[in-house]
Formats: structure tokens, C-alpha cells, sequence
């Protein structure tokens, strides 16, 4: 009732479509309860159209980024209290960059509410429950809220600096490396950006590093041989949340760059026959914004962007094969390097389905399936990884379900 006073007086709102702050830095899956009062209202008394402006929220250092780490670990969440806020206070000096804000393609109610031909319903009372067909086009437009919220999404120096260190066996890259990788992000940006909304640090790539050590955030071990960048101790469990918040802008080249790395040969139409196959589960989690049907030629450009990069081979005469450069040479180590982000997301997805494989069919529950892949991934990431936050939020092996049952997987 309050929210319908609010929006026939045509006041404009604000409010958080996650419902909760993300522990990883990816988007979480949308909450819908204040959307879809939203709707509900707007068909009781149709004042003003009504337009939702995603808003891209993205940060340098994180000053609860501790806690969040110990809570994706399964401490529970601190309460609110003075002496926290006495606490705080010692962390207010401290540098902690910029904030970027970014604003997405907007997205208008009532050509949503068209689409699924839902304009012209009534709604008399407050009490009045929303039809299923609307309640339909209120999670679709939430789901388009997200994907304009990851397309505004703006490439820091922190999170590109994750990106790339976090790819490598121990966070660490000579400095003449690490300035090529950084060039390579950001001349694939220049080649095919991901939206138009999308932004990337204009500082060279020295500046980035730069940054990232007046941050300390990073640092530089001094050798005769060269000087190493390597990430700060403690800091790797915490950069994931930065480069979780533009992996999804690398998701494509990545698995591209994993493919090729793995196989040493593909054709295209290979290539493209599985990255089709892996989109789904991909797209769901990280809110891409290609549908299925145009990922074909996407892919082809990112090909091509990426043998222009020297990255990958292919023969002069046949762009159509694709090869892994030398073991062992830069371009080697660059592609490896850039195939790394989407890896894990592959691993939680094998490990999922090996789960289920094993246990036989009709034998296991979606909900035992959760847990079990929740437990084998923290025990895995503890022993081998660096306590990645992604193997312990369960919200991702959810959603990877949710995509196995729609495409008749299981």
C-alpha cells in the first residue's frame, strides 16, 4: 500500500534488486518481492510509465572484504555494533581507490508487460494476487535488469589486475609479461568491447601496475633477471571479488582460449558446436547477454581478434584451423593465461555431473546434489586452489542445476 501511494504521487525509488550484497562480486540471482510489488502497483493505478535504470556499482578495495571472506567460508555474519564502528574508524585512512558508477540500458515496464501481453490487466485491490503471466514477465524483467547491469559494468585497474594474476600458478608474473597481458585485455576490449556501456581504465598498462601497488594490493619483488609483480600476501582470496566483477566481459575469449589450449587443434565449426553446448550454463550464471542463436558470429570475431593477437595460429591460407602456438613460447603462456577465469566454471560444472553420474541414476536428490557438490568444492579449493570463494557458494551449483533440468540434461 505504501509503495502504491509512493508511486501515484510519481516518486522515484531506489532499491537493491539482489536483495544482499554479493560475497564473490558476481551478480546474485535477482530477489523479485520489491519488482514485483512494483508491477503490481503500476497495474492497480497506472500514473506514470515506469522505467528501471540498472546501475553498475564497482569498487577498488573492499573494507569488509575480511568478512566476507570468512563468510563464504561458513563463519557466521557479524552483528552490527558500536565496537565494530570504533573498529572501523582505524581503516578510515586507509586508500581505497575510486567507485565507479555506470548506468545500463534502461528498461521500460510497459514493453515488458507487451511482450507477454500482459498490458492490459487490471488489478483492483492490494490484496489482489498477481496473475502467473505477470508474475512471468516480472522475473524476465529482472533477469534484463541484471544482464544491463553486467553490460554497464567498467574495467578498473583492481579488477584487471585480478583478472590476470589470479591466472597464474601462484599470482605471480614477471613485470614485462604482466604489461603484454594487460596490453592483450585491453586491445581484445578495443577489438569487440562487450556493450557499448561497458568501460575499461584508459591508463596505460605501467599505470596500472602503478596503481595496484600504491593500493598495495600488489607487489614488486625485485630481481636481476627481472622484476617479478606478484599478488600481496593474504590478498588473493580477496582480489577473486574484483575480477568476478568482469569475468563474465572475458567469459567468451577465455573459453575460446581454453579450447584451443587444450585441444592444440580445432576447426571453427568444432569449436563453435561446443562453445554452444557450454553457453547455456554459462550465460545463467553470469548473466551474459548474447542469446544462443548469435553467439556464432561472436565467436568467429573473437577468432579472429585473437589470431590477429598472434594467440592462436591458423594456417595462411585457412583461417577456418585453429592451432595452439609453441608450448613454452610467450603466446603460449598469454593464451593460457587468458583461459584460465572460465576454468573454474567448468571444473564446478564436471564436478557437478560427475556426482550425479556416480551415484546412478534415480539415486540422489537435486538438494543432496547441492550439498554434496557445496562440500567436495570446499574441500577441493582448500586442497589445490587458494580457498576460491566460487566452491563455496552454493547459489552457483543451484543455478547450474536449474539450467541441466531446463535443457534436459537431468
Amino acid at each position: 500500500e505504501y509503495l502504491y501511494s509512493i508511486l501515484s504521487r510519481n516518486t522515484p525509488l531506489e532499491y537493491f534488486i539482489e536483495g544482499g550484497r554479493s560475497r564473490t562480486g558476481r551478480l546474485l540471482p535477482p530477489k523479485t518481492g520489491m519488482l514485483a510489488m512494483t508491477v503490481h502497483s503500476h497495474l492497480r493505478g497506472k500514473a506514470k510509465p515506469i522505467v528501471f535504470i540498472p546501475t553498475y556499482i564497482g569498487y577498488e578495495r573492499l573494507m569488509e572484504g575480511a568478512t566476507y571472506v570468512g563468510e563464504m567460508q561458513g563463519k557466521p555474519k557479524e552483528a552490527e555494533s558500536i565496537v565494530g564502528i570504533l573498529k572501523t574508524l582505524k581503516k578510515i585512512e586507509r586508500i581505497f581507490g575510486k567507485v565507479h558508477v555506470n548506468f545500463g540500458e534502461p528498461v521500460f515496464l510497459d514493453d515488458v508487460l507487451k511482450q507477454h501481453q500482459v498490458n492490459d490487466v487490471k488489478i483492483e485491490a492490494n490484496q489482489d494476487a498477481l496473475p502467473t503471466e505477470v508474475s512471468v514477465a516480472v522475473s524476465d524483467a529482472a533477469h534484463q535488469i541484471m544482464v544491463n547491469i553486467n553490460r554497464a559494468a567498467v574495467i578498473n585497474p583492481v579488477s584487471l589486475l585480478s583478472l590476470i594474476l589470479l591466472s597464474t600458478p601462484k599470482h605471480t608474473l614477471d613485470e614485462t609479461a604482466c604489461l603484454a597481458q594487460i596490453e592483450i585485455c585491453h586491445k581484445l576490449f578495443d577489438y569487440l568491447p562487450y556493450d557499448e556501456r561497458t568501460q575499461i581504465t584508459p591508463i596505460s598498462a605501467k599505470e596500472v601496475i602503478e596503481y595496484g601497488l600504491k593500493l598495495k594490493l600488489i607487489k614488486r619483488v625485485k630481481h636481476i633477471l627481472g622484476d617479478i609483480i606478484a599478488i600481496e600476501d593474504h590478498q588473493a582470496v580477496l582480489l577473486t571479488y574484483f575480477r568476478n566483477n568482469i569475468v563474465h566481459l572475458y567469459t567468451l575469449p577465455s573459453l575460446i582460449a581454453a579450447l584451443v589450449a587444450h585441444n592444440g587443434h580445432l576447426n571453427r565449426t568444432e569449436l563453435t558446436h561446443v562453445i554452444e553446448s557450454f553457453y547455456p550454463f554459462l550465460k545463467a550464471e553470469m548473466f551474459l547477454k548474447w542469446d544462443g542463436s548469435e553467439l556464432e558470429p561472436i565467436i568467429h570475431q573473437y577468432c579472429d581478434a585473437l589470431i590477429d593477437l598472434g594467440l592462436i595460429l591458423c594456417a595462411e591460407d585457412n583461417r577456418d584451423q585453429l592451432y595452439s602456438p609453441t608450448p613454452n613460447s610467450d603466446q603460449h603462456k598469454q593464451l593460457q593465461i587468458l583461459a584460465k577465469p572460465v576454468q573454474q566454471s567448468l571444473e564446478r560444472y564436471f564436478m557437478t555431473m560427475a556426482l550425479i553420474d556416480r551415484s546412478g541414476s534415480g539415486k540422489i536428490s537435486i538438494k543432496q546434489v547441492e550439498e554434496l557438490s557445496h562440500l567436495v568444492g570446499q574441500r577441493l579449493s582448500v586442497l589445490y586452489e587458494f580457498n576460491s570463494p566460487e566452491f563455496f557458494d552454493k547459489a552457483l551449483f543451484q543455478s547450474f542445476l536449474k539450467v541441466l533440468t531446463a535443457q534436459g540434461y537431468i
